[in-house]
């Protein structure tokens, strides 16, 4: 029905054109809705452009009766189009041979003279097409390269959902495993404190009953001889007289009285003092304490770690392992997983074997997804074994003097003192040390490329009251 109404009826009278998002004034006229702002944005008081009438302060009401006719009435124009006739134009049935660089569409050089695309640059439909298609393929290849990058970020998430699920795993199966250790050894220390405790049970009871035994060996033996003095009593005086002696030297060989027995009850300090304490001690054997943790999550994909996160060697790279941030992804490093910003901290690593190595630490912004040298510029103070020489990776390199093979080396920070001292320990010579004012945060950092494991080396607890 819109279709046959005059295109007149349905034009904005400031514009010319048809509505687009009309308004309704309370004197009945409908404008566009930027038509009549901009209007406004001109004059001192709102009135209506048609009749002057004063309108009100408030932003008028859309007329959607007539914006509903105007979208019929355009979607009519564009069938017409879609039949044959999409080479003119919809509003001035020219043909389109212009295209409007301002409102991107193509016009008509009726609409070029016209008030909305009076001033703007335009140029022919055909160099138009052509820098449209080179744009769009431009854009289209911006896309494509976004398209290849989520892609790759779904890819990513699915190898690290599938890596968290087997983290959760493993390390499920060796916390049970760790615990049924420690369940084994508090089983084991239980049944031989409670087997302790009935063996000096059994001594005690054994004893006593051992006294019990010879006390009524004297009981039998006492009453015997008050049996034997009462008949005598008792007896004519000639029998008492004769028997007299020999009764009178039995009795001069009765006991002594019986004394208490000292120490005879179970010794429960022995076995209750501490108790909890004294397992704990004897538990150390079994749960030693590392200074430093290897962090996996940081682990080269060539490096393996122990299920216990103390020891690393070299080996055949895990290509499930997520491409995360934290990881080193060039060269075979890890780091541990408690940084150090103050106070003073130490730890052994056992070398053994490895002939290919660097110790020692490194700041928390390290590049992970480079290959730069392990030197204080860099963020990191390390001494190395490679290639047969000992070096510290100073800038540039010092070569140590060794006396002989190191079996293990000890590391020393004191954020303090900005000191970072290498040594033997089983000579106690210092090595090296680096001196430094760190202002971030230090992690302790591993390379090798040997199957000789490096060996993190537990500390002794020590509790003092």
């Amino acid at each position: 029905m819109s279709a046959n109404l005059p295109e007149e009826d349905l034009s904005c009278p400031v514009c010319c054109e048809i509505f687009q998002d009309p308004v309704l004034l309370p004197c009945s006229h409908s404008f566009c809705r930027s038509c009549l702002e901009h209007f406004w944005e001109s004059t001192i008081f709102r009135s209506c452009p048609v009749c002057r009438r004063r309108a009100s302060k408030k932003s008028p009401p859309s007329n959607r009766a007539l914006k509903n006719l105007c979208e019929a009435f355009l979607l009519g124009r564009g069938q017409g189009s879609a039949s044959g006739t999409n080479i003119l134009c919809w509003r001035h049935g020219e043909k389109l041979k212009l295209f409007c660089l301002v409102d991107q569409e193509p016009i008509c050089v009726v609409c070029q003279a016209s008030k909305m695309h009076k001033g703007h640059d335009c140029s022919p439909t055909e160099e138009a097409a052509l820098d449209c298609k080179d744009k769009m393929y431009a854009a289209m290849k911006v896309l494509q390269c976004k398209l290849e990058v989520f892609n790759k970020a779904r890819q990513s998430s699915a190898i690290t959902l599938e890596h968290i699920k087997n983290q959760a795993n493993r390390v499920e199966r060796q916390i049970k495993d760790e615990f049924l250790k420690l369940h084994q050894f508090l089983y084991e220390e239980e049944e031989h404190r409670l087997s302790a405790l009935k063996e000096e049970e059994e001594l005690r009871v054994a004893a006593v009953k051992n006294r019990d035994d010879d006390d009524a060996q004297r009981i039998s033996f006492l009453t015997d001889i008050i049996r034997t003095m009462e008949q005598t009593i008792n007896a004519e005086d000639l029998t008492l007289l004769q028997n007299f002696k020999a009764i009178i030297d039995r009795t001069c060989s009765t006991l002594q009285d019986p004394e208490g027995m000292s120490g005879s009850l179970l010794d429960e300090s022995k076995h209750l003092g501490n108790v909890k304490y004294k397992v704990w001690e004897k538990m150390k054997a079994v749960a030693p304490y590392s200074p430093v943790i290897l962090d996996p999550n940081t682990a080269h994909p060539c490096l393996t770690l122990s299920d216990n996160l103390t020891s690393l060697r070299y080996s055949t790279p895990n290509q499930g392992l997520p491409s995360n941030p934290e990881r080193f992804h060039i060269s075979a490093e890890v780091l541990g997983c408690t940084s150090f910003s103050s106070a003073s901290h130490s730890w052994e690593i056992q070398v053994g074997d490895n002939e290919d190595w660097i110790l020692g630490l490194a700041s928390d912004s390290v590049k992970r997804d480079q290959e730069i040298p392990a030197r204080p510029e860099n963020g990191f103070w390390t001494i190395c074994l490679r290639d047969g020489q000992y070096r510290a990776m100073s800038s540039p390199p010092t070569a140590l003097k060794v006396e002989e093979k190191l079996q293990r080396v000890s590391v020393q920070l004191n954020c303090d003192k900005g000191e970072v001292i290498f040594s033997n320990p089983s000579r106690q010579e210092i090595i090296y040390t680096f001196k430094h004012v760190f202002t971030e945060k230090l992690l302790p950092y591993f390379y090798t490329q040997s199957k000789h494991p490096l060996q993190i080396l537990s500390k002794p607890v020590l509790v003092s009251t």
